[in-house]
């Protein structure tokens, strides 16, 4: 009877701990998906002074040839 009770107390302790080891899985990921959101949420604007720079030359460079 004490070795089915010692069974049975091996055998909750392996699936609590399993529970729990899938749980703090489950939160390292989250917290890493939390983690890398900002790199890819956030878009950073182009600045147009240099696009309007870059244009200004091709047309100056253009009109020499």
């Amino acid at each position: 009877m004490i070795a089915m009770l010692h069974f049975a107390t091996l055998v909750i302790a392996t699936i609590l701990a399993g529970l729990s080891a899938a749980a703090l899985n489950w939160l390292c990921l989250r917290a890493a998906f939390v983690a890398m959101q900002p790199a890819t949420a956030r878009r950073i604007a182009v600045r147009t002074e240099l696009v309007r720079g870059t244009a200004h030359l091709v047309r100056a460079y253009a009109s020499n040839r």
